[in-house]
C-alpha cells in the first residue's frame, strides 16, 4: 500500500500496516521495532508487578477478598486480523453470552501493542451501530488520577509538607476520605464521575484532559496507585454495576490484576502468536505521528517517505 497523505493521516491501523510493510526489509526500522518491543514487554512486567504488589496490600487491609477467583478470560489471537475482524470475533462470543442482551460488562485485556484501544473503540462502533445499545468505555485511569489529584490538593494545603508527601498523604485514613470525595453517577443527564472536596467541585469527563493530566498528578500516580488498587476496584465495579442495572453495556479495557475484581462472563484477553509484531506496531506508530507533523498537509508520497526516513534515522539514533 502506498504512504499517500490520506493513508498517513488516519493514525490508524491501516497506517501501521502500510508503514510495516513499507520498512519490511530495512535493518533500522526492524532494530528500532526491536528496541520498541523490548521497552513495552520491560514497561509491561513493571507495571504488572507493581499492580499486584497493590492488590496484595488491598488483600492485607481487607479491602479486597484474597479467596475471591474471577470468571474463566477467553483469549483472541489478534495476528493477521483487522481490529473489525477482532472485533467480530468477540461479539459472537458476546452475542450469545449470558447477559449479552441486555445492560452488561465486557472486559478486554492484554499486553501493551496488542491493539485494546482500538478494538474497544471498534467494538463500541459495532455495539452502538449494530446491536442499537448504549455504550460506555470504562478505564480506572481517571479514577486514579482523581485520587492522585486529591492526595496532592490535601499536601499543598498542609502547612508542614513541602510537596507531595506520600508517607503523610497515603494513609489508610486519608485514602478512605478521598474515595468518599469521589461519586458516582448522572450529572447533567449523563453518568460522570465527580470530585468533590478539600474545595474540588469537579466533573472528570469535564477535566480529564486538564486538571488531571498536569505534572503534578501525572508525576505522582505510580505512588498513589499502588497504595489504591483496593479502594479503586471497588469503586469501579460499584460504578460499572450502576451502568449495567441502568441497560448500559459497558466496556473495561485493563490489566487483569484490577479488572478481574469485576463480574462478568463476558472477558477477553488479546495476544499477538508473533510477538515481533508489537515493537513493529509502536514503532509504526511513532513513526508515522512523526513524520505527519514533519511532511504537512497534502505532502505527496515522495515527501512523505522523506519525512519518514528522517524520523526513523533521527529514532534509531536515539534508541
Amino acid at each position: 500500500m502506498p504512504l499517500t497523505y490520506d493513508v498517513l493521516s488516519e493514525q490508524n491501523a491501516t497506517t501501521t500496516n502500510a508503514i510495516i510493510e513499507h520498512y519490511s526489509s530495512s535493518d533500522d526500522f526492524l532494530a528500532l521495532a526491536k528496541s520498541e518491543g523490548e521497552g513495552i514487554l520491560q514497561r509491561d512486567e513493571e507495571d504488572a508487578s507493581k499492580l499486584q504488589r497493590g492488590i496484595d496490600i488491598a488483600k492485607d487491609k481487607g479491602v479486597l477478598d484474597p479467596n475471591f477467583i474471577p470468571e474463566e478470560y477467553i483469549s483472541v489471537d489478534v495476528l493477521g486480523k483487522s481490529p473489525g475482524d477482532v472485533a467480530d470475533e468477540i461479539l459472537v462470543k458476546v452475542r450469545t453470552s449470558e447477559g449479552g442482551t441486555g445492560g452488561g460488562v465486557v472486559v478486554l485485556c492484554g499486553l501493551s501493542g496488542t491493539g485494546k484501544g482500538t478494538t474497544v473503540a471498534t467494538l463500541k462502533g459495532k455495539l452502538e451501530k449494530e446491536d442499537k445499545k448504549q455504550v460506555v468505555c470504562w478505564s480506572n485511569g481517571n479514577v486514579f488520577r482523581s485520587v492522585t489529584l486529591l492526595a496532592v490538593t490535601w499536601c499543598e494545603q498542609q502547612k508542614d509538607c513541602d510537596g507531595f508527601d506520600p508517607a503523610k498523604a497515603l494513609t489508610k485514613e486519608n485514602l478512605a476520605s478521598f474515595v468518599d470525595m469521589l461519586e458516582f453517577g448522572k450529572f447533567n443527564g449523563k453518568f460522570d464521575t465527580k470530585i468533590c472536596g478539600l474545595g474540588l467541585d469537579l466533573l472528570v469527563s469535564e477535566v480529564q484532559n486538564t486538571e488531571l493530566k498536569v505534572p503534578k498528578v501525572s508525576k505522582n500516580i505510580p505512588t498513589v496507585a499502588e497504595v489504591t488498587q483496593g479502594e479503586v476496584v471497588l469503586f469501579a465495579s460499584d460504578a460499572i454495576k450502576k451502568m449495567g442495572e441502568d441497560g448500559v453495556f459497558v466496556l473495561l479495557e485493563g490489566r487483569e490484576q484490577t479488572v478481574n475484581y469485576v463480574r462478568t462472563p463476558m472477558r477477553f484477553t488479546l495476544t499477538l502468536s508473533d510477538a515481533s509484531l508489537i515493537g513493529k506496531r509502536r514503532a509504526a506508530q511513532r513513526l508515522g505521528a512523526g513524520a505527519l507533523g514533519e511532511a504537512g498537509e497534502g505532502a505527496g508520497e515522495e515527501e512523505i517517505t522523506a519525512a519518514m526516513d528522517g524520523q526513523l534515522a533521527k529514532m534509531v539514533k536515539e534508541a
